[in-house]
């Protein structure tokens, strides 16, 4: 079981990028409705799925990492493993469909 991390333009190289499993990282504000609806189903991947890190980053506190991996639109969920981006989605997305994107990236 882990908890949600949270992710900054600060600490994302090395909490990110330099993580040695693999990461789902919830591109995100408080302003925006859909990102509030997905947060459970995010907080529940993380606690059920402990070789995975998962994080929240604030598009607003943190806007150049977002920039950096193009986020134009919230949410915006994207799936790293070695550095690299290897799934990426946008908008509400299922369980199960998150779940296999996880599990192909282990």
């Amino acid at each position: 079981m882990s908890d949600v991390a949270t992710f900054t333009d600060e600490n994302f190289d090395a909490e990110v990028l330099g993580a040695d499993q693999p990461v789902l990282v919830d591109f995100w504000a408080p302003w925006c409705g859909p990102c509030r609806q997905i947060a459970p189903l995010v907080d529940e991947i993380a606690k059920e799925q402990a070789d995975i890190k998962v994080g929240k980053m604030n598009i607003d506190e943190s806007p150049k990492s977002s920039q950096n991996y193009g986020v134009t639109a919230i949410p915006t969920l994207m799936i790293f493993k070695g550095g690299e981006v290897v799934e990426k989605f946008t908008g509400i997305q299922s369980k199960q469909r998150l779940e296999q994107a996880l599990q192909a990236a282990r």
